[in-house]
Order: C-alpha cells, then sequence, then structure tokens
C-alpha cells in the first residue's frame, strides 16, 4: 500500500494560500532592442473598482493613458520599477525582467500576503507567488499592471526619440521592425541600445 505522506508539491502549496492583500504584476519591453525592460505591481482597492481593465495589448493608447492616472489614483498601491539594458546585457533579459518584478513588488507601500505574475516565470520574492498564464487578461490587478508598465515604457521610448530622432523609437518602441533595422544600419547603436541582442551586436561590432 503506497504511503500517503508523499504528497506532490502543488499540492502541499495549496496549505499556504492565506487571505490578505494581492499583488498584480506585469512587464512591458521584453522583445524591444533598447531601452529598459519596465515592470509594474499594483494592489488594488476593492471599494474602489476600474472600469476597463484588461490586457494593455488591446487598449488604446488613449484608453491606456487614462487608465493609467485612474490606477495610480486608485489602488492601494503601486510601483513601477526597470532594469536598464546595461542590466540586460550583463544578466540576459529572463534574468532582467525577474529583477525588474521583484524591484515593483518591493517598491509598494504595503507587503502584499500573495503575488500573482503574468506568465510562466516567477521572481524570487519574500512573500508567496504564482505565475498565471496570460494573467493579464484573467486577473485585474495584473491587467493593471500591465497598463501602468506599458504607458511608462512608452513614455521612455518617447525620450528615446527626443534623444536620438533618427531612429523613430517613438513609432516602433524599440521592437525590431524594418524601419528600426535599417535605422541601427545606417547609424548603428546608440547608448540606449541592448549591445547583447543580435541585430545590435551585429552593427555594433560587440
Amino acid at each position: 500500500m503506497r504511503s500517503r505522506k508523499f504528497l506532490r508539491a502543488e499540492q502541499l502549496g495549496l496549505a499556504f494560500d492565506v487571505p490578505g492583500l494581492v499583488a498584480g504584476v506585469d512587464e512591458a519591453g521584453r522583445g524591444p532592442l533598447a531601452g529598459p525592460v519596465v515592470a509594474a505591481a499594483v494592489i488594488l482597492d476593492e471599494l474602489q473598482p476600474i472600469k476597463g481593465l484588461a490586457d494593455s495589448k488591446v487598449l488604446t493608447a488613449r484608453r491606456r493613458e487614462k487608465l493609467f492616472d485612474e490606477i495610480r489614483a486608485k489602488a492601494l498601491c503601486c510601483c513601477i520599477a526597470e532594469a536598464s539594458a546595461a542590466e540586460i546585457d550583463e544578466i540576459n533579459i529572463l534574468q532582467a525582467t525577474l529583477l525588474a518584478m521583484r524591484r515593483a513588488v518591493e517598491g509598494l507601500r504595503l507587503k502584499p500576503a500573495k503575488v500573482l505574475v503574468d506568465g510562466n516565470r516567477i521572481p524570487v520574492l519574500k512573500v508567496p507567488a504564482e505565475a498565471i498564464v496570460k494573467g493579464d487578461a484573467k486577473v485585474k490587478a495584473i491587467s493593471a499592471a500591465s497598463i501602468l508598465a506599458k504607458v511608462h515604457r512608452d513614455r521612455l521610448c518617447a525620450a528615446m526619440h527626443e534623444a536620438h530622432p533618427q531612429y523613430g523609437f517613438d513609432g516602433h518602441k524599440g521592437y525590431p521592425t524594418p524601419e528600426h533595422l535599417a535605422a541601427l544600419r545606417a547609424h548603428g547603436a546608440c547608448p540606449e541600445h541592448r549591445r547583447s541582442f543580435a541585430p545590435v551586436r551585429e552593427v555594433s561590432g560587440d
């Protein structure tokens, strides 16, 4: 007879699911060739619901901007954090993304009882956490985090465009579009480019 003391890890984990504040976490900017990767953590206030929260990718830029302000005003607390292009080059994009997520959670004014992270990877945290695939479309706190991260990074891209207009960061947001790749070949890499990404490495000679 098989002993009952051997339980699967995921079954054991359910016993530690305690009530309390829940933070949603999401990131923006893993795929671009330039700029930081941005993460946000949000603890929503149940007494101040926010209508229209959804995955930031399905919202218009104008709607995201309005929700950005509303989230900042109504959430119990929120934090936006970054991992720089230099950090991405040093530790790779996955680890830099997890680092930005950890910074966002640790920057919250209130400590959550649990953290829900969009995707399938969890940063190292001092509180229980769960990864939720497509969580930005399922969990309102993650949706809110995705909006904060996306708007913040878009604003960074606007600033990069002002500093380096020849690359067109205001349009492609750093993603490897044909226009961006052509600009890279014509002008080389700027300081905000991620040297560890192949298209940048090819033109910078690193």
